[in-house]
């Protein structure tokens, strides 16, 4: 496993050890008395195929954060490198390792889609346009490879994970706990979201269940916008949510990452999560939230 020490990849190792399997970590550079582990060279982008004779299975989380600070030319160079050639050296020591493990399982984001407006998308729907949709084309294109070596290949396209230990959860929680949170913009625009309960889950389903395969939208199939989301997350923490940061202080905040996630309406919906029939654990927002936040007696 690829990111094991993010937010997604410490708590899915937590889980997949308690459940009795060993997880090999793909580390980008040799840790002091860490043996059990692959090694990345991520200058040349290179892994040591051995690594994975002996695996079952992969999954690649690691990559670049994509939407923590202001993109520049020279971060979202890194962030290709590390998105796009990263999921290349894995699926490169995939082709070289025989035995080979039995499926990929890759991180992607609903980013592919692109800004969409109120269009209802699935994992059939096109391809969108930008920075963060192009990302996405040549993230999954790489990891689809695996299908070529007869391993099973799953693209998982993350929404929004929400937990109150990190990512956007975390870093909104103290302005709407002081009063002062509010929507993003006019707030029309859709968040795909999901528990971090409700990712691991999908995760263990996909290695599971050989009928996940191919691109999954990972999203609850609660559809809302940024202006229901504020107000549900004020409603658990039963404070206002009436200061709204304006699109123009965004992108002056934020730039070109402003329009591309912060504003961006993504709709997307888990139609082959369903179609699997993934029973999900927080599939509406406001139970989510209320077991999220320990805030069970909010109704």
């Amino acid at each position: 496993m690829s990111g094991t020490s993010g937010l997604l990849g410490r708590n899915l190792k937590a889980v997949l050890e308690s459940q009795g399997h060993r997880v090999v970590p793909i580390l980008r550079a040799a840790k002091s008395g860490e043996t059990d582990s692959i090694q990345w060279d991520t200058a040349k982008q290179i892994m040591d195929a051995r690594g994975f004779e002996n695996c079952d299975v992969v999954v690649h989380l690691a990559g670049e954060n994509i939407v923590s600070g202001r993109w520049n030319k020279a971060r979202k160079d890194r962030i290709s490198e590390s998105r796009i050639r990263g999921t290349r050296a894995v699926v490169d020591a995939l082709e070289e390792s025989s035995p080979r493990p039995r499926l990929l399982v890759s991180a992607s984001a609903v980013g592919f889609y692109g800004n969409r407006g109120d269009e209802i998308l699935d994992e059939n729907s096109a391809a969108g346009e930008g920075f963060f949709a192009d990302l996405a084309q040549g993230w999954e294109a790489e990891a689809l490879r695996a299908e070529t070596l007869d391993v099973r290949g799953v693209c998982l396209r993350f929404g929004v994970i929400l937990t109150p230990e990190g990512g956007a959860l975390k870093k909104m929680l103290p302005a709407f706990r002081a009063g002062m949170g509010g929507r993003l913009g006019s707030g029309r625009q859709w968040m795909s979201w999901l528990s971090i309960d409700d990712a691991i889950g999908i995760i263990l389903e996909a290695i599971r269940n050989e009928d996940y395969r191919g691109p999954i939208n990972a999203v609850a199939p609660e559809l809302v916008n940024n202006q229901q989301f504020t107000k549900a997350l004020g409603r658990v923490l039963r404070r206002p949510t009436i200061l709204p940061v304006p699109a123009f202080a965004l992108r002056a905040l934020f730039g070109e990452l402003a329009d591309e996630a912060l504003l961006a309406s993504t709709r997307a919906q888990p139609e082959r999560l369903q179609q699997l029939g993934y029973e999900f654990r927080d599939a509406e927002l406001f139970p989510c939230l209320s077991r999220l936040c320990g805030r069970s007696d909010v109704d």
